[in-house]
């Protein structure tokens, strides 16, 4: 494969794993809502605060909720292109997107601490970072089932080297 075309195969992968990056976010979205509606947890507008510390805004609180939901979509679709990638790189399936649920969180939180809208999630209450860590896992697992199916694995991957030992299926 020539250098270009696995450049183009690695590119579709980001440009599709972005487009299930957002399908992982608004399923993601649904849940916290759900959730809400259970715990009766109020909304967070870290994510809302985030951005507006990123871009230098004066008001955090202005629009926050349209500044939270362009975070969270944000965050969906980088963290999404990323996982495109993985599904190129024939990182796929339910080990895949457990890696995934890390860099998610890690995303969030590097961004969330860097502006001082966070705290680290270990200095959190116990059922906050539970909480947190089960829509992570929600949004990478559904991310990662959509991008698998979306982005084939490219022909220079160890998708193409059958001698790497046993392989286990994943979501495809």
């Amino acid at each position: 494969m020539s250098p270009s075309r696995h450049l183009s195969a690695v590119g579709k992968g980001a440009a599709l794993g972005a487009l299930s990056g957002l399908g992982g976010a608004a399923a993601m979205a649904a849940a916290s809502k759900a959730e809400q509606l259970v715990t009766h947890r109020p909304d967070s507008y870290v994510p809302a605060h985030t951005l507006a510390r990123l871009l230098g805004l004066p008001d955090p609180d202005a629009d926050r909720l349209v500044r939270n939901w362009a975070m969270h979509y944000a965050a969906g679709a980088a963290g999404g292109a990323l996982r495109g990638v993985m599904s190129a790189a024939n990182l796929r399936g339910p080990f895949a997107s457990l890696m995934h649920t890390n860099l998610r969180l890690s995303f969030d939180q590097t961004l969330e601490n860097l502006t001082g809208a966070g705290a680290p999630p270990w200095t959190w209450p116990r059922d906050e970072l539970m909480i947190d860590l089960s829509h992570k896992a929600l949004y990478a697992f559904v991310t990662g089932a959509l991008s698998d199916v979306l982005v084939a694995p490219t022909p220079a991957s160890s998708a193409r080297r059958p001698a790497l030992g046993r392989r286990l299926k994943g979501f495809v």
